[in-house]
């Protein structure tokens, strides 16, 4: 039996025009806004959605934890084994953490609640947003790919990236690395330079 082929990577990444138009339109159109918080913990940190759905605000089993003393987001759970779709701890951008001590005061258990319980899917909510918000083709996965993207963009190391997304060297180089302004600049300069 052989396998398929291995798909290409995906390269749908939103611009901040239209991430900006997705957040408004869940922050808008949903009551309790609990898709707008799952989208902005996703721009800023890159994480998954399963691990997002699972983030809370204090050491449990289910998932991970923001420690809003330290400053880390801890992508998995005490009671979580590791795979290997890694979730290594990272630092939590100034502009999230706002947010998320903001929710936290307000009573917030969960990084992504609605009515006090921790939201264990939003298929529904996200397809509607990205529909009026008209940024289709777009996953939750697709807001993972933005972060890196703009983050490379705005000149992150692939190094530091790797260990901020909690992903590999070779999936941020060959999927997300032409994004980088350094992308390939000391092979470009030496075939500019002059030859003597």
């Amino acid at each position: 039996m052989t396998l398929p082929a291995k798909p290409e990577p995906t390269e749908r990444w939103l611009t901040r025009d239209e991430a900006a138009r997705l957040l408004w339109i869940a922050y808008r159109g949903h009551k309790a806004k609990h898709l707008a918080k799952f989208i902005l913990i996703a721009l800023y940190t890159g994480t998954r959605k399963d691990a997002i759905l699972r983030m809370g605000f204090e050491p449990n089993t289910v998932g991970g934890w923001f420690d809003l003393d330290q400053g880390i987001m801890f992508r998995r759970g005490g009671g979580e084994r590791q795979t290997k779709k890694r979730r290594a701890p990272a630092r939590i951008p100034r502009q999230l953490a706002a947010h998320l001590r903001r929710w936290r005061a307000s009573g917030a258990n969960w990084a992504v609640e609605y009515q006090g319980a921790r939201v264990g899917d939003l298929k529904r909510a996200f397809s509607k947003a990205v529909h009026e918000a008209g940024v289709s083709p777009c996953t939750p996965h697709t807001l993972k790919h933005t972060a890196i993207t703009w983050a490379l963009q705005n000149g992150a190391s692939i190094w530091d990236a790797v260990g901020f997304f909690s992903t590999s060297a070779e999936t941020i180089e060959k999927v997300y690395g032409h994004h980088s302004p350094s992308f390939q600049e000391t092979a470009l300069r030496a075939m500019e330079r002059r030859f003597d």
